[in-house]
């Protein structure tokens, strides 16, 4: 990686860098992508990040966050295509990519094994699973509440070792393509460089783009995303990058204050679920409202730790997810707060002062027998169950054996994202969305699919790199030809963001409003009128954006540029939600379809009432598509799962002929 700084004729300075293959983000996808490309012999890499400790792999988990692999323990069988079926059926998902999904498990997970990832094993080294969400087997396993943080510390450990290059500071503002033999591909990018007291541009020359960026968790407010996890999808969306299954989200109850998932445990010992209005006055348990009989509430409670995301097909009578939509009519729409409380039992379950654990489902009730915490209140249940669940809120000085917990119904995962091939390579040749940005999760993925897909991908990525991307750069002369034109544009747009004028508003003031607007019209429930309307003030916030945003300070500015993606990725996700809705889509995975037949004196005793999706639409992928402005929206056939059948002989003579790679 070569460096050279160079003032602009504007007086304005831009560093120029250069290397072969760029990696934007550093979480657990950008990491093991620039310790695997060193691994495969290239070395002149670079990673670029806006902030090396911002991302969601490192500051986000759960009560016992999930990391998905085949099954490695036990007389259990499961098999590579075993699991890649178990992907396969989440629908909407490419049968080629969850192949390649399943038969890089192990190797990613033993890498992780062997980098220092504490991942607990027995006396014989097997490494024991449990069945997670949509699982038929027992695939999953974790290192408690923080798996992924564990693993981006030791992946960053072993990237530091090898003296690979991490440029910080860095916010990716545009990536650069052009045309090539009849395809785009990217041939560099521009970004803002700010250390909170100066800033600069920097601008990449290099042949191919890592793309590690994470989920788009500012298009939200409720969000449990960290606050520092904003979103990066705009600028692959500008360039041309196609996105894949954008309607597909998962949102679930999550603390505010602290921003984290409440699954597992933390709903398995059964808190007392609150609302009080502003003033934090009229204290109310407003779950009973929605079930007739205790029985139901306190069993819905319980499974709401197994059923944490919001899920239409249980919205039944007494279904767990009919809690989300109490919670969403509490804070949104009567505009009251809700809290968690683990200091006391629930109303429903006393009985002379004590839990009546009678009153839970069978299943609940063993559980709960079979952990041995058949006694005290909540938060006493979740120090015996799982302390780490409860220790992880004390560090952060919450203390739930004295405060209730706020909590809200948030967007915690984008199952769509980036569209990517079998070689997590974008429609755009040489960018490689990998993580959370990638969108082949499909619809209903297994808990933990994620942690494994920043892995598999990121060395899908590197491995097409080390055999196929490391031609020439771009001449310099023909690359300063290409980008002058788009570095002038960035610098003339943030001296227009920079200039004062009437009714300009800040950065900040401006992303609370495009998020709350987004909450209100397309988080879990959605409705067509709701969509379009915001469709439309998305377009009048693009087109009004430098005349209303005033950037005065070098944060403000990142912030500015923040908001601009945030704005394109809300308008092509808007857009993917409205025609899934005109093309008949009914509810499906973590969101419902708002009809007009919902009767909310009728939920004790019919649920909440909404047309399910049947697997109609199991076998197409949604593609949008920003065009000169426009959103282009098209359904494509998913590819099937390839033959199950490998033949040996066959598979080494294409090795020995290196025909697998790329291929």
């Amino acid at each position: 990686m070569n460096t050279k700084l160079e003032q602009n004729r504007g007086q304005q300075y831009i560093e120029e860098c250069q290397c072969n293959t760029l990696i934007i983000g550093s979480g657990a996808a950008a990491f093991n992508a620039a310790d695997s490309l060193y691994d495969l012999g290239v070395k002149d890499i670079l990673l670029v990040t806006e902030g090396i400790y911002m991302g969601t792999s490192r500051n986000t988990g759960s009560d016992k966050q999930t990391y998905y692999k085949l099954s490695l323990a036990s007389g259990e069988p499961d098999s590579v295509y075993d699991m890649a079926r178990s992907l396969y059926d989440g629908q909407s998902v490419n049968g080629d990519t969850a192949l390649v999904e399943a038969a890089l498990s192990a190797r990613c997970f033993f890498k992780l094994v062997n980098l220092g990832v504490p991942f607990p094993c027995d006396k014989y080294g097997q490494y024991a699973g449990y069945k997670t969400d949509h699982d038929p087997k027992m695939r999953g396993t974790s290192c408690g509440p923080l798996t992924s943080k564990y693993m981006t510390q030791q992946l960053e450990q072993s990237v530091k070792k090898k003296n690979i290059p991490i440029l910080d500071h860095v916010r990716i503002i545009r990536l650069l393509t052009c045309e090539e033999q009849g395809e785009m591909r990217v041939y560099g990018a521009i970004g803002l460089k700010n250390t909170g007291k100066s800033w600069n541009y920097v601008r990449f020359r290099c042949s191919n783009i890592i793309y590690a960026t994470g989920g788009p968790g500012g298009i939200y407010h409720n969000s449990v995303y960290p606050v520092s996890q904003t979103c990066a999808h705009g600028a692959a969306i500008l360039c041309g990058a196609d996105c894949a299954n954008v309607t597909e989200w998962q949102y679930g109850i999550a603390s505010v204050k602290f921003r984290w998932n409440l699954s597992g445990s933390y709903q398995q010992v059964i808190p007392r679920y609150v609302s009080v209005n502003e003033q934090g006055e009229d204290e109310r348990e407003f779950l009973e409202d929605y079930f007739a009989a205790p029985s139901e509430l306190l069993t819905a409670i319980f499974l709401k730790g197994y059923q944490w995301p919001f899920d239409p097909r249980k919205l039944e009578r007494g279904g767990s997810s009919i809690i989300d939509f109490a919670v969403y009519q509490e804070t949104v729409v009567r505009g009251r707060r809700v809290f968690l409380d683990y200091t006391r039992n629930p109303k429903a379950a006393e009985k002379e002062g004590t839990f009546d654990f009678t009153l839970l489902s069978e299943e609940a009730r063993a559980y709960l027998e079979n952990s041995q915490v058949m006694f005290g209140t909540p938060v006493q249940r979740l120090m015996k169950m799982n302390r780490p669940a409860y220790e992880l809120y004390k560090a952060r000085r919450i203390d739930l054996e004295k405060e209730w917990l706020q909590v809200s119904v948030c967007a915690q995962h984008n199952n769509g994202g980036l569209y990517a091939d079998r070689w997590w390579q974008s429609n755009i040749r040489r960018l490689f969305p990998v993580g959370e940005v990638c969108g082949n999760f499909g619809v209903y993925r297994p808990g933990g699919s994620a942690l494994n897909a920043t892995q598999v991908g990121s060395l899908r990525a590197a491995q097409y790199i080390s055999r196929n991307g490391q031609e020439p750069q771009m001449d310099w002369e023909r690359f300063l030809q290409l980008s002058q034109s788009h570095m002038d544009e960035v610098i003339f747009a943030g001296l227009r963001l920079l200039e004062k004028g009437q009714g300009k508003k800040k950065p900040l003031e401006l992303r609370k409003r495009y998020q709350r607007e987004m909450d209100e019209a397309a988080a879990f429930i959605r409705e067509e009128k709701g969509i379009c309307r915001q469709i439309q003030r998305c377009r009048a916030y693009i087109a009004d954006f430098y005349q209303e945003t005033l950037a005065e300070t070098p944060r403000e500015l990142t912030d500015a540029w923040i908001n601009y993606d945030i704005l394109h990725t809300q308008l092509v996700y808007l857009t993917g939600m409205l025609v899934y809705i005109q093309e008949k889509g009914k509810s499906r995975g973590s969101y419902m379809i708002a009809g007009e037949d919902f009767r909310f004196n009728e939920v004790k005793e019919t649920g909440i009432r909404t047309q399910l999706d049947q697997g109609e639409r199991a076998e197409l992928i949604q593609i949008c598509s920003l065009r000169q402005g426009q959103v282009v929206v098209e359904n494509r056939q998913r590819k099937p799962l390839p033959d199950g059948k490998v033949w040996f002989e066959t598979v080494y003579n294409d090795c020995l002929q290196d025909a697998v790679i790329g291929q």
